[in-house]
This record gives structure tokens, sequence and C-alpha cells, in this order.
């Protein structure tokens, strides 16, 4: 997986646009079943600031301790592709910067309509 969302460079995060740290919304119908999740990365329960993740490959231990909130679906292949190749640092960051320049929002009815 590879983490981001950290607006102040130094790997701790940054905060979130509410200032403070905010609460779990997990949901037990969304699963870390697929390479291309994205989830907010956070210390423990009701911890999420700024920093989130995206799964490489299925991640089943990661259910019901972060919040699900998204899928890579456009670029999912080559995009990913891309970034899980790219060397890292014995500390697992990578060597060369990795940022995500454009993200376009696809709206799903289904689950607008299950909240």
């Amino acid at each position: 997986m590879i983490q981001t969302g950290d607006p102040t460079n130094t790997g701790k995060g940054g905060q979130s646009i509410w200032g403070s740290t905010f609460p779990d919304e997990i949901r037990t119908t969304l699963k870390f079943n697929a390479r291309g999740v994205v989830a907010m990365a956070n210390s423990g329960p009701d911890t999420n600031k700024s920093q989130f993740f995206i799964t490489y490959a299925k991640q089943a231990h990661l259910e019901g301790k972060y919040t699900i909130f998204g899928k890579v679906i456009d670029g999912a292949d080559t995009t990913l592709d891309t970034m899980e190749k790219v060397p890292v640092s014995e500390k697992n960051r990578p060597l060369k910067e990795i940022k995500i320049l454009d993200v376009t929002i696809h709206a799903n009815p289904i689950a607008i309509a299950t909240m």
C-alpha cells in the first residue's frame, strides 16, 4: 500500500480540514477486498486527520480499523502499477516524489441509497 496526504511533508501528517481529528465512519459492508481501496490513515480509533492510503492488494486484516471512502477505478492498473514500482528507502518511503495531480470523483448511487 501507499500512504499519502501529508501536507507537512514530514511523514507525520497534517491537520484535517476541521483543524483537529475526526471520528471513524466504518461501514461493515465496505471491505479491503481488492486492489485500489482508498481509506483514511489513523493512529487509533477516531484519530483521522489528513493522511490516507491506497491498497495494492487485499488487506482483510485492516477491516473495522480504517474508514474506507473510495476505490481507484480509472488508472487502477497503470497508475497503481507505476506507484508500486517506485523504489523505496529502508523506511519504505519513495526515493522519488510521487504526486497525485488529478482526481475524478465518480458518484456511486448504490452507496448513496444505502446511507
